[in-house]
């Protein structure tokens, strides 16, 4: 029996007239499957448009009490505190929600793993108001952790560390969670080269696991950052003062009308698209194929 032997340069025609053919018939090739996903989705993204747009027409109706109450004093030092409280709660996230995350991505499945989840996503599942009341219990001034406290000078209720506390509460279920799945992704083997190697735990930890984590860090710390900048509820429970942006917006909201709340929030509005689409595009500088290991 003689075999045929096909030589390279046939292959490579071949496959180079397919592609040709594949990029040609892509050309008239309609994918009604992706055009649909578009429809469906652009739905969901369709309502947030609508509604922002129906926000913007009244307020550029009247650019000059927009400018006036987005330059207020009141607006500007609100906006910076919320900022800067809910990004004080993410430090304290990441400082003690990476080890636990990263245990519970280590350990092995049990009742007692599942029990430290289900309180984990506590958080997530309670309204907005019994979260504001299980952190007012516990660090007002006679509360169990708030007595202690006050005993040092360190108080809690109307005060700029409730608002931190509440804001670390409502968003650790989401920076966790987001850690949590970045250590799952990253190889067991790798750690074991590490430690056949001499690394201790804590420095397999540094040097090879938490660097392949690093995206997942930073998305978890933005969602993080996003529901503690958007808390209300939670945060007025036990700080009602002073004013963060959302607490700003019900106050006026109820004391000067619709006018001068609907130009805070349309206020609020602009700066916080264009400070979470900047840190987006920052993300696929961070780890893009570390996660890939």
């Amino acid at each position: 029996m003689k075999t045929r032997v096909i030589s390279g340069g046939l292959l490579r025609g071949g496959r180079e007239a397919s592609l040709t053919r594949w990029k040609e018939n892509r050309k008239r090739y309609v994918d009604w499957c992706t055009i649909g996903f578009c429809i469906l989705g652009g739905l969901l993204v369709g309502i947030t448009v609508l509604a922002i747009a129906n926000m913007a027409t009244a307020e550029l109706a009247n650019p000059a009490h927009l400018i006036e109450v987005a330059t207020s004093s009141e607006v500007i030092g609100s906006i910076l505190l919320t900022f800067c409280a809910g990004a004080n709660a993410v430090l304290l996230l990441v400082f003690f929600g990476t080890p636990l995350a990263y245990v519970l991505a280590r350990s092995r499945p049990s009742r007692f793993k599942g029990v430290v989840e289900s309180i984990v996503d506590i958080p997530l599942i309670l309204p907005h108001t019994v979260a504001g009341l299980l952190v007012y219990l516990l660090f007002m001034r006679r509360g169990w952790l708030g007595a202690p406290f006050g005993e040092i000078g360190l108080a809690f209720e109307d005060a700029y560390p409730g608002t931190v506390i509440a804001m670390l509460f409502v968003a650790s279920p989401f920076f966790i969670n987001t850690m949590r799945e970045g250590f799952e992704k990253v190889p067991v083997h790798l750690e074991n080269v590490a430690r056949t190697l001499g690394a201790s735990t804590f420095t397999t930890f540094r040097t090879v696991t938490l660097p392949l984590s690093l995206r997942h860090m930073y998305s978890g710390a933005i969602l993080a950052w996003g529901r503690a900048i958007g808390e209300f509820a939670g945060v007025i429970m036990i700080a009602y003062y002073p004013f963060i942006i959302s607490t700003l917006i019900y106050h006026s909201f109820t004391t000067d009308g619709i006018q001068t709340s609907r130009s805070i929030a349309f206020t609020v509005i602009l700066i916080s698209f264009g400070v979470f689409y900047l840190l987006r595009r920052m993300t696929r500088f961070m780890g893009r194929y570390d996660d890939r290991v």
